[in-house]
């Protein structure tokens, strides 16, 4: 990598420290605002010190608004560092573990400088890749939000009215229609089959009036669970809190639907991964995105399932051999992988019979996805670098010519 300066930067909230080193070894520290208008004006400074060549910059990863404003920058090569390599790096030096702003940047520029070979330069995506993934990213955000509310909402109706839960189950909108027109058993208890009828209706409840009448039976012969009005009256204020959240976050997340959808149907790789049984129209573009339209980003299958941290990590010292999984991965990345897997199962003859197999072998419930994910990783993987679909009928063949156990597991099913 031909370079003529190398730039350590240790990321703080108000301003970063910096170390810069140019070819011929001087070096100068400084630091500069965190502001866009700061980090703009240091870079042109830099610019200005190195008219010509390309500027090396090593920041730690997850530092995220950093990395998108030095991005902008053509003749700035960004190398982004695992924080616990550099952590670990920081201590084998500092035995006390003390940590300091300026000296932690020159430990950053120092790490780059002597591994600048083995380290991997940060090249971006496409500007319509890059969007798919924050998309999907933050629309995962707001699942994961919405999943938090809706245990938060069953806990609230076990303490005051846990029939609810049983008659609509922990999940569906019926549940939340239902409680904003009777919030309590004894407001229920008021309701008219016509009521209930015309409420299922709005919400799109299926053969509405044989549910309303079975529903005012069960309602008939519930008992309440307390008689405290304490209890009753702040509790459904909550639950009804928090099933007005809820639904705003639907709304919210099918926006996003819409968006991801809209993007996806322009990308070069939608019929690759829309091929894969079970994408779907919410793992397919996380999928595309986990891969990126560089095809030279992974040379092997196993950079990437090292680095999404489904492939587990082997210690050995002495006689004694640890195999676990790994524990520093790109989060998002490994659900990714991980939820993939488990959503190929329904649709995929073989990859039910390997999840299998593993629990037949001991293995745990996601220890036996990590595993199947594993293998899906190397398909996915050939299928990036040929663009081609995926075929299960050619995966059959090749597992059939290797012998493979699955295929006697499939055959006596």
């Amino acid at each position: 990598m031909e370079w003529v300066a190398c730039v350590g930067i240790d990321w703080g909230d108000k301003q970063h420290a910096c170390m810069i080193q140019a070819r011929e070894g001087t070096r100068q520290s400084g630091v500069f605002g965190n502001s866009p208008e700061e980090v703009h004006k240091w870079v042109l400074g830099l610019r200005e010190r190195f008219p010509s060549g390309a500027i090396v910059v090593g920041v730690e990863q997850g530092q995220w608004s950093l990395i998108y404003a030095l991005m902008a920058y053509a003749f700035v090569i960004l190398v982004p560092l695992n924080p616990r390599a550099s952590k670990a790096y920081r201590e084998s030096l500092r035995l006390s573990g003390a940590s300091d702003d300026p000296a932690d940047a020159a430990l950053i520029c120092d790490f780059v400088l002597k591994h600048l070979d083995e380290l991997r330069a940060w090249r971006p995506d496409d500007v319509r890749t890059r969007k798919i993934r924050l998309l999907c990213e933050q629309r995962r955000s707001l699942v994961d939000q919405r999943t938090a509310l809706t245990h938060a909402l069953a806990a609230a109706l076990k303490e005051y009215f846990p029939q609810a839960l049983q008659w609509f189950g922990e999940t569906s909108p019926h549940l939340r229609m239902f409680l904003t027109h009777w919030p309590t058993l004894e407001q229920a208890r008021l309701a008219s089959i016509r009521d209930i009828t015309s409420a299922l209706k709005e919400s799109g409840r299926r053969k509405a009036s044989a549910a309303a009448q079975e529903l005012i039976e069960k309602i008939c012969v519930s008992v309440p669970l307390t008689d405290d009005t304490a209890i009753i009256e702040t509790h459904s204020m909550y639950a009804l809190a928090l099933g007005t959240l809820i639904d705003s976050l639907d709304q919210q997340i099918a926006k996003y639907d819409k968006t991801i959808a809209a993007a996806w149907a322009h990308h070069p790789d939608r019929e690759v991964f829309g091929s894969l049984p079970g994408a779907g129209p919410v793992m397919a573009p996380r999928l595309a995105v986990a891969f990126g339209l560089d095809r030279s980003r992974f040379d092997e299958a196993r950079e990437l399932q090292q680095y999404s941290g489904i492939a587990p990590v082997t210690e050995k010292s002495g006689r004694h051999c640890w195999i676990h999984s790994r524990w520093g991965f790109p989060k998002f990345l490994h659900q990714t992988f991980h939820e993939f897997a488990a959503a190929s199962m329904p649709h995929c003859e073989w990859a039910n019979a390997f999840y299998h197999a593993q629990r037949d072998r001991g293995a745990g419930h996601h220890q036996a996805i990590r595993s199947l994910a594993f293998r899906w990783i190397r398909i996915l993987f050939r299928l990036w670098k040929t663009g081609q679909q995926y075929d299960e009928a050619i995966y059959l063949d090749a597992l059939k010519r290797k012998h493979s156990p699955i295929v006697n597991r499939l055959a006596a099913a």
